[in-house]
């Protein structure tokens, strides 16, 4: 089977109904999107397929029809995207393991909408479970992030 991940092509030898994340870990090396529950229920395993973020641990590969994107392939040319940017100037991160989860969202949330309200953050973010409670830092970076988006940094 052939995915797009990141703007490479990859043939993988896996069963359809194995789930996308283990495609993407396992067999073909892209090692940013995270385990954390296996039932779609706290986000750490969010990618997006053609912009839509959807949670990789419960998604057969064998239903994929499209582009996928993961947090490693957000940065380009050296640079950050602003998500990323932002996440650092908040100083946002503890454990590490929601991280990519929440950026991926974030993202899908500002390419939706580029000044989001606070309602609006929190129906985007809410089905990603933070475990140090950083949703305060979330907010903040996301709200930085769409200041740098405006900005085109």
């Amino acid at each position: 089977m052939r995915l797009t991940v990141n703007g490479n092509a990859i043939d993988i030898d896996a069963d359809p109904d194995m789930p996308l994340l283990w495609a993407l870990r396992d067999l073909a090396g892209v090692l940013g999107p995270k385990f954390g529950c296996g039932i779609a229920a706290c986000g750490a395993c969010t990618v997006h397929i053609d912009g839509t973020p959807v949670r990789s641990c419960a998604l057969p590969v064998g239903e994929v029809d499209g582009d996928i994107l993961t947090i490693d392939g957000l940065a380009t040319d050296g640079k950050l995207h602003p998500v990323q940017q932002a996440w650092l100037e908040e100083q946002v991160a503890q454990c590490g393991y929601c991280q990519a989860g929440q950026i991926m969202s974030a993202v899908a949330l500002l390419d939706e909408i580029a000044n989001p309200t606070d309602e609006d953050i929190d129906n985007a973010m809410g089905g990603n479970l933070c475990r140090c409670g950083t949703y305060p830092r979330i907010r903040s970076a996301i709200k930085r992030a769409a200041a740098l988006k405006t900005a085109g940094i």
